[in-house]
């Protein structure tokens, strides 16, 4: 019972080690170089709200100069 127990749980490592490989190697060649840009209005717009014109007040509003 040990010897097929082994040789499952050498089997399982060796697939699992053999599906990290492959999902590696696609990953290095199609989605390494691949970038995506976000901008606020674009970010807005996929969640539904929209984008605010004005700036942030740089200084508070109660400040004294």
């Amino acid at each position: 019972m040990k010897a097929a127990q082994d040789r499952l749980v050498r089997h399982l490592a060796i697939a699992v080690a053999l599906k990290l490989v492959v999902l590696t190697a696609l990953w290095w060649a199609f989605v390494r170089d691949d970038r995506v840009g976000v901008d606020a209005d674009r970010a807005a717009a996929h969640m539904g709200s929209p984008v605010d014109a004005t700036p942030l007040p740089s200084v508070p509003s109660g400040a004294q100069p």
